[in-house]
């Protein structure tokens, strides 16, 4: 299989893919990135958003919530935080983990009152999280930060 790569999607719950793909759209905490066959050795972590893996058997599409990427020459590996097909994300489960990430950010601001690194990443997330949202069509009822 010329032009085609492992790659493996994993989250605490379960084994999500294995599969051979030509290409890995990964939502990186520093920006989108494709990794591709023979791809230079890179590990990033990852932001909330959508990862698509695209092979012979057309377009994968997972949402992630965190975790990071581990990029080499002959695949990549995925370890999610949490990860689900984005054909099951229901609007409930969004909801959740909206209210997670927003739950988190407000105990940031608390706990860190004199400390703006914590608060400012953990708004980050919150916003990554709405912005994911809104991404894939459900809606980010949300409170202000």
């Amino acid at each position: 299989m010329a032009d085609m790569m492992q790659f493996d999607l994993v989250s605490p719950e379960r084994s999500l893919a294995s599969l051979k793909v030509a290409s890995v759209q990964i939502p990186g905490a520093d920006g989108d990135m494709t990794a591709m066959p023979d791809h230079a050795a890179t590990i990033t972590t990852l932001r909330p958003g959508v990862l698509r893996a695209n092979g012979p058997e057309g377009e994968a599409a997972y949402v992630v919530t965190g975790g990071f990427a581990e990029i080499s020459a002959a695949g990549t590996s995925v370890l999610a935080e949490r990860a689900v097909p984005l054909s099951e994300v229901t609007q409930e489960m969004y909801d959740s983990m909206v209210a997670e990430a927003h739950a988190a950010h407000a105990s940031a601001k608390e706990t860190f009152q004199n400390e703006p690194g914590p608060v400012d990443d953990a708004a980050k997330l919150l916003a990554d999280m709405v912005a994911m949202g809104t991404h894939i069509g459900l809606d980010p009822n949300v409170p202000n930060l």
